[in-house]
């Protein structure tokens, strides 16, 4: 028997034996781990779980039912599920959000491209003279410029 108990037995208000399956995963300074698990679990069924694994994964599920029954506790409704949904939603805004400013960065792009064509086709235009074009004044009407020109 160990002189300390461990969370769980503290818990049940039971001796600690030195085999016990719940010392290693629940330590007496922290007895709200084993609260919430015996709570949500109850603590025959995690130590049968805990007892039908091999010892190298008894950890991780220790701290799996601890996580599982955090968050029920904390949201009895959706648990963890609540939590990864809020998380795959922030990703998805994430990726919307990406998308959009490519699009903006493709746009742009594009825009930047055609202005350096124009740029580069006006450079090899030959100047020409604005005195050539019709000095009149107002708007130009194609009708009048054909009767004025006996046409």
């Amino acid at each position: 028997m160990s002189s300390t108990r461990c969370a769980a037995c503290k818990h049940l208000r039971r001796r600690c034996p030195s085999d016990c399956i719940f010392s290693p995963y629940f330590p007496s300074d922290n007895p709200q781990r084993f609260a919430y698990v015996h709570k949500i679990y109850g603590a025959s069924n995690v130590a049968k779980i805990l007892q039908d694994l091999p010892v190298n994964r008894q950890s991780e599920a220790a701290d799996s039912l601890y996580y599982e029954a955090h968050c029920r506790i904390k949201d009895p409704i959706h648990g963890s599920v609540g939590i990864i949904t809020l998380l795959y939603q922030q990703i998805y805004n994430a990726q919307t959000q990406l998308s959009k400013i490519q699009a903006e960065i493709a746009v742009l792009s594009a825009n930047a491209q055609t202005e350096s064509k124009y740029q580069q086709q006006v450079e090899h235009m030959p100047n020409f003279d604005a005195n050539l074009l019709p000095q009149q004044k107002g708007v130009y009407d194609p009708s009048t410029w054909l009767y004025q020109n006996g046409l």
